[in-house]
């Protein structure tokens, strides 16, 4: 196994009712077979979700994580499970751990790694294009600039001021009249705020297809009553770390659908098992990301092309990063449309993280 420091600035500062962030900053990592074959994983900074560090996630990489993948020769669900018990939380490390084993277990078998999983990656995905939480002005220019280059459902941050955000969402549905809106508050009403500005929107008319973690991500019973209340679409994110908050969810009926991210439950198998969760339930799923490099927002890709219940697509991420090195590889855009490379893995064939785990 091997570690690498990564940081790639944003073109744009993003922002929500949670955080700024400017830069992004992780680990790139790589798994050596014996046989050579090499795949890649990478975990990001994100102390307001995860509470992981660079450094944290290098030293859960390189310490116990390692020491329970190495231990000996198993099928590639053992080895994603040992990498799931290794330690207590660590979920961005442990992920960027199973997703560089499960990019080296399709390269070995020579096929795309949604491929591998049951899926396959000749039909585009279509995805969205995130608007940050500025003042309204701003947020419609961008907007409308996402318009122009062919993003046909935007995201908008909100999450603040209600009475601020109506201003907002309604000049960008004035300066993107055409898209399809998805609203993320990050957590940033109360219940009765959250079904009241829901509510407003309705009676707007405004074109919102869902709203994604209305209130604090603890609150699962406030969850559920905005979910009752309004007739929009109801989306969980921060309240789904793993399969066991999926299960709280859809047990109570709290959410309408499941935001999944790897960096948030661990990797690629805990992602697929909130899905079957969820479609036993008969929820429908997105899969997303956090702010992280173009690798992570790859295999999160090549995951939802697997599944048949995940439905929508958030992984917007890595075009806010400006690196150059990885900007060709693992997917092209084309508007909302991401088209993922049918080459073996997730596609990151040149990528060469330096320093080695001890041994």
């Amino acid at each position: 196994m091997r570690t690498r420091p990564y940081e790639g600035r944003l073109r744009a500062p993003f922002v929500t009712a949670r955080r700024r962030v400017e830069t992004v900053t992780g680990v790139l990592v790589g798994i050596e077979l014996a046989d050579g074959t090499v795949g890649f994983g990478s975990a990001a900074e994100t102390y307001a979700v995860t509470g992981e560090s660079a450094a944290s996630i290098t030293a859960a990489v390189r310490g116990p994580i390692a020491a329970a993948l190495t231990e000996g020769s198993r099928p590639v669900r053992g080895h994603a499970e040992a990498v799931a018990g290794a330690c207590v939380a660590n979920a961005g490390a442990k992920a960027a751990v199973d997703v560089a084993l499960h990019d080296a277990w399709a390269r070995q078998l020579g096929i795309p790694l949604a491929t591998a999983l049951g899926g396959d990656v000749a039909t585009p995905l279509h995805g969205d294009m995130t608007i940050s939480l500025t003042d309204p002005e701003d947020m419609a220019a961008r907007a409308a600039g996402a318009a122009d280059r062919g993003h046909d459902t935007l995201k908008i941050k909100l999450g603040s001021d209600w009475r601020v955000d109506l201003e907002r969402l309604r000049a960008v549905v004035d300066a993107a009249p055409d898209a399809a809106l998805r609203l993320d508050a990050n957590q940033g009403w109360d219940v009765k705020t959250a079904i009241r500005i829901i509510t407003a929107i309705e009676e707007a008319g405004l074109p919102v297809q869902l709203v994604e973690q209305p209130v604090d991500r603890r609150d699962l019973t406030g969850l559920g009553e905005v979910t009752r209340a309004v007739g929009t679409p109801i989306m969980a994110d921060e309240a789904v770390s793993g399969p066991e908050d999926a299960l709280d969810i859809v047990a109570g009926r709290c959410a309408d659908l499941l935001n999944i991210k790897l960096a948030k439950c661990g990797g690629i198998r805990q992602a697929l098992a909130i899905a079957d969760i969820a479609a036993a339930g008969g929820i429908e799923c997105m899969v997303g990301a956090m702010m992280e490099p173009r690798i992570s927002v790859t295999a999160a890709a090549h995951v939802a092309a697997a599944h048949p219940n995940i439905t929508l697509l958030d992984l917007d991420s890595a075009e806010w990063v400006d690196d150059p090195g990885l900007a060709d590889k693992g997917y092209s855009m084309d508007g909302s449309l991401m088209r993922l490379h049918e080459g073996p893995g997730i596609g990151f064939e040149e990528l060469s993280p330096t320093e080695r785990t001890p041994s």
